[in-house]
């Protein structure tokens, strides 16, 4: 039997789609230039969700792309003041010219069913570039490239049509005022029935959220510090903190966690909550110095922790687009509560992105958190690192202007926060004897600096330096550094009096 015929005896069907047109209504689209030709505000029903290079018949696309840019300019779009744009169109001359333009204003009927016309064109190149995401996925699997595995084509292939997806969609348009208003009274609503009066996400830290308000869906918020002060332990504390809120009541839906750790890998975070939970220090954990007492707690900490929604991703420098269409997987399998990154710097932008500098790329993936913040709607917190000119000054209190390439990540933020804890420069900066001090002396500096040091012992200041929905200010918090936890704080006027 020939090849070709042993091929339609096994796949009945590949040679009658061979020959299929790809979908597309020329019909429609000459329907609608005629409608735009005729009366231009047919052109205001389709503009905002119908573009030029939708249209299956590329001189069609150019005359739409025409119009618009005439109306655009407050001129009128007529087969008059198109035919000079297309004197010199060799395309536009295969078809007739100013003429064909002529034809398609004569040919119209009616204008009322332009919308129709425009979502018929926009379907059929829908349609196309489905077909086109197919061929890309099937000849992909075919090619056996080695630097490709079938897991990275499977999440090629989800983005791009996520992406196929969203391009489906109609952009977003004007929202009535009274529309906002009764979406802003029903989450002040929300708040002033929920406990603590929140308008967002409990943090778990009782001082943070009154000065935030909880974590608002469709923020970006920043936590940025130098390395040592807890980002990593301050993020996993709010994340495990949401992720147990509704775990005690089964009337309530859970609220999964999404934790993308490009720093550290998952069993090192599990590591750190469970000695958050168990009071068992890190350092004990991983070298396996417990005794009885100390396993038991671990086994039964276990056991509470394998119920909590938190999805650990610790995949390294992962691209932007991958961490969308991972977190977009997720919410539609579980839910979605929050998003943590860890940490902003170590992204990447995504694939074919232009970026010519480290800023651009920064701004690149800054932007990028916070279009998934948006379409998500959940709070984003990413972590960013802080330059070395804080190690520089006296006060190392950071600032805005202390963020590693701050204009985008400042700009794009809703909130930003920084980590300070005075004790680890304090313990950094133990004084020595110097030669021409007296023993006096040097003791003196030493007690001053071991009343410091007192003082600020389990001590972390949180800064809140820019929030776009409330103040800012600062919030102490109590730090253990043993066991990478933080909590409220409770100062000395709140202690008990024996």
């Amino acid at each position: 039997m020939p090849e070709s015929e042993s091929r339609i005896a096994l796949f009945p069907g590949v040679e009658a789609a061979t020959h299929r047109e790809p979908p597309h209504n020329l019909e429609a689209e000459q329907a609608l230039l005629g409608a735009v030709l005729i009366n231009n505000r047919a052109y205001e029903r389709v503009s905002e969700f119908l573009r030029a290079d939708y249209f299956a018949d590329p001189v069609n696309g150019r005359i739409y792309e025409a119009c618009g840019r005439l109306i655009d300019r407050g001129q009128m779009a007529t087969p008059v003041t198109l035919k000079g744009l297309f004197d010199q169109d060799e395309a536009l001359k295969e078809v007739g010219g100013a003429a064909y333009l002529v034809r398609l204003a004569a040919s119209v009927v009616t204008v009322i069913n332009a919308e129709d016309y425009g979502r018929e064109i926009r379907d059929c190149f829908l349609r196309r570039q489905l077909i086109e995401v197919g061929e890309t996925i099937v000849n992909d699997a075919f090619d056996r490239d080695i630097d490709s595995p079938a897991t990275e084509q499977i999440e090629k292939a989800e983005a791009h049509l996520f992406n196929l997806a969203e391009n489906g969609q109609a952009e977003g348009g004007f929202t009535e005022f009274k529309t906002a208003m009764a979406e802003s009274v029903s989450m002040a609503e929300a708040a002033f029935r929920r406990e603590g009066g929140l308008a967002g996400l409990s943090s778990g830290l009782v001082d943070l959220d009154n000065l935030l308000g909880g974590l608002h869906s469709s923020d970006l918020l920043i936590l940025a510090a130098r390395p040592a002060m807890g980002k990593t332990a301050l993020a996993a504390n709010i994340a495990f903190n949401i992720a147990t809120t509704n775990l005690r009541d089964p009337s309530q839906a859970p609220l999964p966690v999404a934790f993308f750790s490009l720093e550290m890998s998952s069993e090192q975070l599990a590591t750190r909550i469970l000695a958050e939970r168990t009071g068992i220090s890190s350092e004990k954990l991983r070298r396996g110095q417990l005794n009885d007492d100390d396993f038991g707690r671990l086994v039964q900490a276990s056991q509470e922790l394998e119920r909590i929604p938190l999805y650990i991703d610790d995949t390294p420098a992962l691209p932007i687009s991958t961490m969308r269409t991972r977190a977009r997987r997720l919410k539609r399998q579980h839910g979605l509560a929050m998003i943590v990154v860890d940490y902003l710097q170590l992204m990447r932008p995504s694939p074919g992105a232009r970026v010519d500098n480290r800023v651009q790329e920064i701004s690149a993936i800054s932007q990028g958190l916070k279009a998934i913040a948006k379409e998500l709607d959940v709070p984003v917190l990413a972590l960013s690192q802080l330059s070395r000119a804080v190690e520089q000054r006296e006060d190392k209190r950071p600032v805005l202007a202390d963020l590693r390439e701050s204009g985008s990540i400042e700009q794009d933020a809703d909130v930003v926060m920084f980590i300070f804890r005075e004790e680890y420069y304090l313990a950094k900066g133990q004084p020595t004897e110097r030669p021409d001090e007296s023993p006096e002396k040097f003791h003196d500096r030493h007690d001053k600096w071991k009343e410091l040091c007192e003082k600020a012992y389990g001590k972390a200041e949180v800064i809140i330096s820019k929030q776009r929905h409330g103040p800012t200010g600062t919030v102490t918090l109590h730090f253990d550094g043993a066991t990478t936890k933080f909590s409220n704080h409770v100062g000395d006027e709140h202690l008990p009096v024996h």
